[in-house]
């Protein structure tokens, strides 16, 4: 995968009404190489797509107070013969202020329109979510967030049907300085529908390190672990499809002055109680961008 972003961001200024204002652009041009095989290397499936996409920013602040609205849009063209290009538009609306010394709350809105998701390939979602930090000194920080998510499924032909359930994030960061992390994330989600296909329960876990090798270089390995079980789609044997994902990454970031450049290897072990669907296969990600 590579990626050349460009980001262009106005200077604040300060208004009659005491709000600072900031409105923000960025384009962003990727590619994206992938490939799998089965666990008897009996099936290669491989993936190629180039994508474009477009985001509009606009940040205002007073007084502690931080409010963003952005609107992106990704255009992408999947290669190969039989694949299917798509977009996917985004729209979020954002609000963060400081509660006490320690303590930050985001409260945040968003729609998706014709995203991918866990269960879907065509998903429009309506998710409203709150997240609050705490941070008693810069070597510590934990948040925790929670999200309730509405989702419209197309099924081609046949009739739209609906999906809802909640989402809970939670992470501690470990601060050692500057670019130098150890964070721990865990998530857990479930979506409920009456369509027996979109149905699932999902539980995530992993853990990052990041560490500067000079003050524009740095290394960044991660692992995650994923289980999902899927409420009505089932095996050949008649049991409730389960599956799990074992992702260990390699990042690289090299930032010197406005460039960002970055390097990742991804590793993606997947098992199911399916055997067709145990796989395994590698991504790779390259990236170059340019802030002004």
């Amino acid at each position: 995968m590579s990626v050349l972003a460009i980001s262009v961001a106005a200077p604040a200024t300060a208004q009659n009404s005491g709000w600072q204002l900031e409105p923000d652009a960025r384009i962003e041009v990727q590619t994206v190489s992938a490939q799998t095989t089965t666990r008897d290397n009996d099936l290669v499936v491989d993936g190629e797509a180039v994508s474009v996409r477009g985001q509009v920013g606009l940040a205002l602040e007073k007084r502690g107070v931080r409010l963003r609205l952005e609107a992106d849009r990704i255009e992408v063209f999947r290669l190969g013969e039989g694949r299917r290009d798509f977009a996917r538009d985004r729209f979020t609306a954002t609000i963060q202020t400081d509660i006490e010394k320690d303590w930050e709350l985001q409260l945040q809105a968003r729609h998706f329109d014709d995203a991918v998701s866990v269960e879907a390939n065509d998903t429009d979602e309506w998710q409203g979510s709150a997240r609050l930090t705490w941070e008693p000194e810069r070597a510590h920080r934990v948040r925790v967030q929670g999200s309730w998510r509405d989702r419209e499924y197309a099924n081609g032909p046949l009739a739209e049907t609906t999906g809802e359930g909640p989402r809970v994030d939670a992470q501690y960061r470990r601060r050692f300085g500057r670019y130098h992390y150890l964070a721990f994330d865990l998530r857990a989600e479930s979506i409920r529908s009456d369509d027996a296909r979109r149905g699932y329960e999902r539980e995530s876990a992993g853990v990052a390190y990041t560490r500067p090798i000079t003050p524009d270089l740095r290394i960044r390995p991660a692992i995650e672990v994923i289980r999902t079980r899927f409420d009505g789609r089932l095996t050949d044997a008649g049991n409730q499809r389960r599956d799990r994902l074992v992702v260990p990454e390699v990042e690289v970031l090299w930032w010197p002055g406005r460039w960002r450049i970055e390097g990742e290897a991804k590793y993606i072990f997947a098992g199911s109680n399916e055997p067709i669907r145990e796989r395994e296969g590698y991504r790779l990600t390259i990236s170059v961008g340019y802030a002004f």
